[in-house]
């Protein structure tokens, strides 16, 4: 499912085999992928110019939203969405081939927060006890297990790295829920859009911070989109980090912001005293199950 047909450097939270990499490689299968250690240092590499575009994880169905992304987003970076990609998530627990015999004596767990938490029930019932430990990425987690063969340890990561740091999987698809899938932003400097493909709908993402002290300003808010027919698809609060109570709002708007509608709810926004930046509009995929 490739979006274009020139090499871009693409940088995406790694290594090699976590989800996001499989996101990315879905998306742009000829393009030069760069693993990243953190959503932040992905960020700051096309931020800095390193890369032309970065893959993050934004929104799991299970967990929620991923605040770094967010956070890092409004506070640190001037970045615009060129596209969005959804994945499905399957969680499997592996162990390194030598411990395999082992594996249900296993003395850790490791893997990326939102995988953890994606499996809690299955951990809790199965594993209770065992020390959970965070890790950046799944597949960061499946390395260290490959790196520590003499342990009885355990990663909760996908298909692909076990494949490719040569674990056992011992149990497939631990996550508590059936439907689970994760969103991943592609960010870029320039604000752009990568191809419109099948009937998909322009989304326009807004960060709202609304006046201060004024009765009933959320409400206006929404207004400005309802009475206009805009349809929101997501609205979501952050704290601003200036203080309890002082929040910023992701508002996903299926429209374009070249629309004389979207134009004219964000002359509206600004004339209700609210700070509106925007992260552009752009285009859903979603790649192979």
């Amino acid at each position: 499912m490739s979006t274009q047909n020139w090499e871009k450097r693409i940088a995406y939270l790694g290594p090699e085999a976590s989800f996001t990499y499989l996101a990315t490689k879905g998306l742009f299968p000829n393009d030069w992928l760069m693993p990243q250690a953190s959503i932040p240092e992905c960020i700051e590499a096309v931020a800095e110019g390193k890369v032309e575009l970065a893959v993050v994880p934004l929104e799991n169905a299970l967990e929620g939203s991923v605040p770094l992304t967010i956070d890092y987003l409004f506070h640190e970076a001037d970045l615009y969405v060129v596209g969005e990609v959804t994945s499905k998530i399957q969680q499997h627990l592996m162990v390194h081939p030598k411990q395999v015999k082992n594996w249900q004596s296993i003395e850790a767990v490791y893997s990326h927060p939102h995988a953890l938490a994606q499996c809690h029930k299955y951990l809790f019932y199965r594993f209770s006890g065992v020390p959970l430990h965070q890790y950046s990425s799944t597949a960061a987690a499946a390395k260290l297990i490959a790196d520590s063969p003499e342990q009885c340890i355990a990663a909760i990561a996908n298909s692909a790295a076990a494949e490719k740091y040569g674990l056992t999987i011992v149990e497939k698809n631990i996550h508590d829920f059936h439907f689970n899938h994760t969103r991943f932003f592609v960010l870029s400097k320039e604000n752009i859009r990568l191809p419109k493909m099948d009937n998909e709908v322009a989304k326009t993402t807004f960060m709202v911070t609304l006046p201060s002290d004024v009765s009933g300003a959320l409400h206006q808010v929404l207004s400005v989109f309802a009475w206009r027919k805009l349809n929101l698809s997501k609205i979501e609060s952050r704290p601003l980090k200036t203080g309890l109570g002082d929040y910023f709002f992701i508002v996903d708007v299926l429209a374009d912001e070249e629309e004389p509608m979207m134009k004219g709810a964000v002359e509206e926004l600004h004339a209700l005293g609210c700070t509106v930046k925007s992260l552009g509009t752009y285009y859903s995929y979603t790649t192979p199950e």
